[in-house]
């Protein structure tokens, strides 16, 4: 996927706080700590750091959503990191997402943190939650 494919999927998933620009993907994919992963309708990228992981962003284009390849993708970017050494991943998610709590709760990630009002939307704020997961084994999202 080109930076230009990357920006129009997260434009297509996300409105707050805003989609990534073309330029800000190719920044990101242009830096030796930053992995894509990525399949038809779908991506996550994650970043590299000592013995750390964090899931930058995930994206599943709206009608494939709930089939699995959420799950696929963020599978894929736990096993690649571990491969890369990391011993953790970190990631943030809006605490009203719903779907998304779901998906990181059946991968074995847990809350470690909060910031308060962190997303700022056209109508509210929302506050987004911090999720750890210890590398290991990911378990099975469909159990």
């Amino acid at each position: 996927m080109t930076p230009d494919d990357l920006a129009a999927l997260h434009g297509a998933c996300f409105t707050t706080p805003r989609p990534w620009r073309a330029d800000e993907f190719a920044t990101l994919l242009a830096s030796p700590l930053v992995a894509l992963i990525a399949e038809p309708g779908g991506f996550a990228l994650v970043r590299i750091i000592a013995d750390e992981a964090e899931l930058l962003t995930i994206a599943v284009q709206p009608d494939l959503r709930r089939k699995g390849l959420g799950a696929r993708l963020l599978s894929a970017a736990l096993d690649q990191t571990a491969k890369r050494g990391a011993v953790s991943m970190f990631l943030e998610v809006a605490a009203t997402n719903q779907p998304a709590l779901a998906l990181y709760q059946r991968a074995g990630f847990r809350p470690v943190g909060r910031r308060p009002g962190y997303y700022i939307g056209p109508d509210a704020r929302d506050d987004a939650l911090i999720l750890r997961r210890d590398q290991g084994p990911v378990p099975d999202p469909t159990a």
